[in-house]
C-alpha cells in the first residue's frame, strides 16, 4: 500500500502542553545524571536468541567496569533463569558494594514476592515496580478505570513496602523503590501526576538524600519531539509535591530517532537518572544510548563518571553478548565515526592537527589548558583508546592532504606541497585500478617504492652505501660535520650500488649535493640539477633524524616542466640529503642504460682510480680509504704498463692480495693470542701477545693510547726507528652472522739516515680490535721493516 497524500487523515498530531513560561531552553547541561542499565533486562528481552547466563554475567562485569552504579537485571519472575542470575550474582558476591541491582516487577502480588526472594540477601536494591496509565492502555488494554488504576497502583506499593521491610528485617538488603507509570508520555498530564502522588503517599517512606523515591517517566513509545518529553518532564517537577524527596528518572525509546535529544532535553527539564542500555539496545529502535549520551557530556568538558577509555573492549563484549553489530557510523563507536575519506575533510584535518601542536606547546609554556580543536573530530579518538590510523583513509575520493597526513603519521615525513600533489596521483591510480579502499599498508608501501625508501626491499637502481665528505683543501678526510664553512669546496668520496654492482666514485662541488651530482656525472653519465630543496627533523630526542626532499631538473633547464623528487631519513643531515639526492635521481634514470664498470688502466685510459677501487670493493667487499685508493692505483698503473694497459679482474685482485698481504697465509709477522689490560697508570692500554715473526713464536708487550699504539710499542722492540700510525679507517663487511670488521692501517717509517716510507696493511677479523691490530702488522710487513730480537 502506498504512503497516503494526507496522512492527517489517518494519524492524529501530538497536542503540545501549554507551558507558556517553560525555563528547559535556558538550562545548560552541567549535572551528571544517576545512570541506570537496563541491558540485562529490558535490552535482553529485546533480542531474538534472548542472553545465556553466561552471556550476562560478562555483560554485569563490563557495566561494573565502566563504573555504572546501578544495573537494571532481570525481570526474574519472568522466568526460572533470570531468577537465577540474580541469585548467581549474590551468591558468587559479583556485586560490589557501591552498586545498586534493580529488578522490575510489575503490580501483581505473587510477582512482586518472587522479585523480592530474587534479591533477598543482596546489599543494595531496587525494586521497580510498573502499572500503564494511558488511556489506550486503561480503556484497550487493562478496561481500568482512572481510579481503578490509582487503586491497582497503591495497593502494590503498599505490598512492595511491606516485603520490602520483612526481606530487609531477615536479610539486611536495603531497599529503594521506583515506580513507574508506563506509557507516561502518552498519559494525561495532571492524571499522571495524580498517580505518582497517589505512590509516594502510599509508600510513605519518601525522604530526601538517599531516601528519595524513584519516579521513573519513560517515554515507552516517542509520540512527539522531544522538546514535548522536555515539557511533560518541566510540567511534573513543577507540580509534583515535595520535590526534594523525589528522584525523577527518565528512560526515553528511540521510535523517532531522538532518543538521545529526549534524554538530553528531559535533564534541561530536571530529569536526575537516565535509564537507557550500552549502544542503544532495546525494543523497537532501542532505548536511550548511554554510551553516546555519555560521552557528549565529556565532549563538553563534563567528566560523566563512567569510563570508556577502552571502547573497543566494550564494544567487543557488548557484541559478542547481544550478538548485535554495531552499525559503522554510530557516535563514537563505530568504525567509521573518526575516519574522513573525503579530501577537503583531510586536508582540514591535517591542517588542524598541525595548528594545534603549535597552539599546545604555547599553551603548555603559560600553564594553560590544551584545548582539542580539530575539524570534524569533535573529540579526541585518543581517549577512547582509539588510534588515529583510522581518521584519514583513502579511497578514489580522497585527496592529497588526508595521503600527507598518513605518511607524516606512519613515516614521519612531513612532505612537501609539490610532492604531496605527485603522490597523490600515484595513489589515485592505484586506487581507480584497484576500485578499492587504500589500507595505510597500501599507502606507505606505494610511496617506498616510488621513492625507493625503507631498506634494501625497496631499494632502486642506485643505492648510497657509504660516503666521506671533505674539504679540498685538506689532505686527509673527515667526515661531515653540518657546518657551512665560506668559500669552501666539498669533494664527496662514496660508494654506490649501480644495478648490483658496486661503483666507487668522486666528485667535487659546493656542497655535499653539488659534489654527489659532480660524481654521478663523471662516473655514470647521470647529468641533473637541483631544483627544491627542503628539510625538517623528524622524531624527538635521542631517535631525531633530518629528513630532506630533493628535486631535480634536467641540466640546463631549471623551469623543466617535468622534475622528479627524492626523499632521505638520516642521523646526520648531509647523509639525509644525500640519500634524498639518490631517490630522486633513481626517479629520473628509471631503465636506461648506464655505463658498465670496464678496467682499462695506462696512459690515455679511460679507467681512473675510483674505477679500480670498484673492482675491490665488488670481488673483495673492501671499501678502500681515499689514500690507499691512490696508492694501489699507482700499483696497478706500473703493473697495467707490462699488459697493454689492459688488466682482469681477477688479475687485479690478486695484485691487491700481494701487495697488501691480504687473505695470505704467508705474513711476515702473524698474530697470535694477545689480551689487553689497562695500563699501570690507569690512562692507556698495554698489550700483551704472541706474535710468529718468520716461522718464530716471540712473546711482546707495549703501551698505548689505544690497542693499535700499544700493539706497534710491542713491535719497537724488535726493530730499529720508529713506526707511527698516519691514517686509521674501518668498515663492516657482510651481513648478520656472516659480518667481520675490515680495517686500514697506513704507517709511516723512520730510521736515521733513511729516507721517510710509508705503506699500507689491510685486514679482516671477526673481532675488530684484533682486525685493527692484524692490519698494523701487515703494514709493518710490506713495508718490509727490518725484524730482530
Amino acid at each position: 500500500m502506498p504512503m497516503l497524500a494526507n496522512p492527517s487523515q489517518k494519524y492524529k498530531p501530538y497536542t503540545p502542553l501549554v507551558l507558556n513560561d517553560r525555563q528547559w531552553p535556558s538550562n545548560s547541561m552541567t549535572n551528571v545524571p544517576i545512570w541506570l542499565s537496563t541491558d540485562l533486562r529490558d535490552g535482553n528481552q529485546a533480542l531474538a536468541n534472548p542472553m545465556t547466563v553466561e552471556q550476562k554475567t560478562t555483560f554485569f562485569r563490563q557495566l561494573v567496569k565502566c563504573g555504572v552504579k546501578q544495573i537494571e537485571v532481570a525481570y526474574p519472575a519472568a522466568s526460572e533463569t533470570d531468577f537465577q542470575f540474580v541469585r548467581g550474582l549474590i551468591g558468587n558476591n559479583e556485586i560490589p558494594d557501591d552498586v545498586w541491582i534493580q529488578v522490575l516487577t510489575p503490580a501483581r502480588e505473587d510477582l512482586i514476592r518472587r522479585t523480592i526472594d530474587s534479591v533477598a540477601g543482596a546489599k543494595h536494591a531496587i525494586l521497580h515496580m510498573y502499572n500503564a496509565t494511558s488511556p489506550t492502555f486503561r480503556e484497550v488494554v487493562f478496561r481500568n478505570s482512572k481510579e481503578q488504576t490509582i487503586q491497582l497502583a497503591v495497593e502494590h506499593t503498599k505490598i512492595v513496602r511491606q516485603l520490602t521491610e520483612e526481606c530487609t528485617a531477615k536479610y539486611g538488603t536495603v531497599f529503594k523503590y521506583e515506580y513507574s507509570p508506563e506509557t507516561f508520555t502518552q498519559t494525561e498530564p495532571e492524571y499522571a501526576l495524580a498517580v505518582c502522588e497517589a505512590v509516594k503517599a502510599a509508600w510513605g517512606k519518601a525522604g530526601t538524600g538517599d531516601d528519595r523515591i524513584i519516579f521513573n517517566l519513560p517515554s515507552t513509545v516517542e509520540i512527539a519531539p522531544p522538546n514535548h518529553y522536555a515539557d511533560q518532564i518541566e510540567n511534573f517537577c513543577r507540580n509534583i509535591s515535595e520535590r526534594e524527596k523525589i528522584i525523577v528518572s527518565l528512560h526515553p525509546h528511540n521510535d523517532r530517532g531522538t532518543g538521545i535529544a529526549s534524554a538530553e532535553l528531559g535533564m534541561l527539564a530536571g530529569g536526575d537518572r537516565i535509564e537507557g542500555c550500552f549502544f542503544g539496545n532495546g525494543e523497537r529502535t532501542g532505548n536511550v544510548d548511554l554510551v553516546n549520551l555519555a560521552l557528549n557530556f565529556y565532549s563538553q568538558g563534563i567528566h560523566p563518571g563512567l569510563d570508556f577509555s577502552d571502547i573497543q573492549s566494550v564494544i567487543d563484549a557488548v557484541t559478542q553478548c547481544n550478538d548485535l553489530p554495531i552499525h559503522p557510523r554510530h557516535p563514537y563507536a563505530g568504525e567509521l565515526v573518526f575516519t574522513a575519506f573525503s579530501g577537503s575533510h583531510q586536508d582540514a584535518i591535517k591542517k588542524g592537527f598541525e595548528a594545534q601542536k603549535i597552539r599546545h606547546a604555547q599553551a603548555a609554556a603559560q600553564g594553560e589548558p590544551q584545548y582539542w580543536n580539530i575539524p570534524y573530530l569533535p573529540i579526541d579518538p585518543a581517549d577512547l583508546g582509539q588510534d588515529y590510523e583510522a581518521v584519514i583513509r583513502v579511497n578514489s575520493q580522497s585527496g592529497k592532504g588526508g595521503i600527507a597526513f598518513l605518511i607524516k603519521q606512519h613515516l614521519h615525513l612531513d612532505l612537501p606541497r609539490k610532492m604531496q600533489i605527485l603522490f597523490y596521483q600515484v595513489v589515485q591510480a592505484i586506487a581507480e585500478k584497484e576500485a578499492r579502499e587504500m589500507t595505510v599498508d597500501d599507502i606507505t608501501t606505494a610511496f617506498r617504492r616510488t621513492y625507493k625508501f625503507g631498506g634494501s626491499k625497496y631499494a632502486g637502481r642506485l643505492t648510497l652505501r657509504n660516503f666521506r665528505i671533505s674539504t679540498e683543501r685538506g689532505d686527509d678526510p673527515a667526515e661531515f660535520s653540518g657546518d657551512d664553512v665560506p668559500d669552501e669546496r666539498r669533494r664527496f668520496d662514496g660508494t654506490l650500488s649501480v644495478d648490483g654492482v658496486y661503483r666507487v666514485i668522486r666528485g667535487d662541488g659546493n656542497g655535499p649535493l653539488s659534489a654527489l651530482l659532480d660524481a654521478l656525472r663523471t662516473h655514470l653519465d647521470i647529468d641533473y640539477t637541483i631544483r627544491d630543496y627542503i628539510e625538517h627533523s623528524s622524531g624527538e630526542g635521542k631517535d631525531a633524524k633530518a629528513a630532506s626532499y630533493v628535486e631535480v631538473v634536467p641540466v640546463g633547464d631549471r623551469k623543466s616542466s617535468q622534475s622528479w623528487w627524492g626523499v632521505g631519513l638520516d642521523s646526520d643531515i648531509a647523509g639525509s640529503g644525500l640519500r634524498a639526492l639518490v631517490s630522486a635521481v633513481n626517479s629520473a634514470i628509471g631503465d636506461r642504460a648506464l655505463p658498465e664498470l670496464k678496467l682499462s688502466v695506462g696512459f690515455n685510459e679511460r679507467s681512473g682510480q675510483a674505477d679500480i677501487a670498484s673492482a675491490i670493493v665488488n670481488s673483495l667487499g673492501l671499501e678502500l680509504p681515499r689514500r690507499l685508493q691512490a696508492s694501489f692505483f699507482e700499483v696497478v698503473q706500473r703493473s697495467a704498463r707490462d699488459s697493454g694497459g689492459e688488466i682482469s679482474l681477477l688479475a687485479l685482485t690478486d695484485l691487491f692480495r700481494q701487495t697488501y698481504g691480504f687473505g695470505s697465509d704467508d705474513v711476515p709477522i702473524e698474530l697470535g693470542h694477545f689480551k689487553l689490560v689497562h695500563a699501570d697508570d690507569g690512562n692507556g692500554r698495554q698489550f700483551i701477545g704472541d706474535l710468529t715473526i718468520s716461522g718464530k713464536e716471540v712473546k711482546l708487550t707495549g703501551e698505548g693510547n689505544g690497542p693499535l699504539s700499544a700493539a706497534l710499542a710491542a713491535v719497537h722492540q724488535i726493530i730499529k726507528g720508529e713506526l707511527s700510525i698516519r691514517e686509521y679507517s674501518e668498515h663492516s663487511v657482510g651481513e648478520g652472522t656472516e659480518v667481520v670488521a675490515a680495517s686500514y692501517v697506513e704507517l709511516l717509517y723512520e730510521v736515521e739516515g733513511s729516507k721517510k716510507r710509508s705503506a699500507w696493511g689491510v685486514a679482516t677479523d671477526t673481532d675488530i680490535t684484533a682486525s685493527g691490530i692484524k692490519a698494523v702488522l701487515n703494514a709493518v710487513g710490506v713495508m718490509g721493516v727490518a725484524l730482530g730480537q
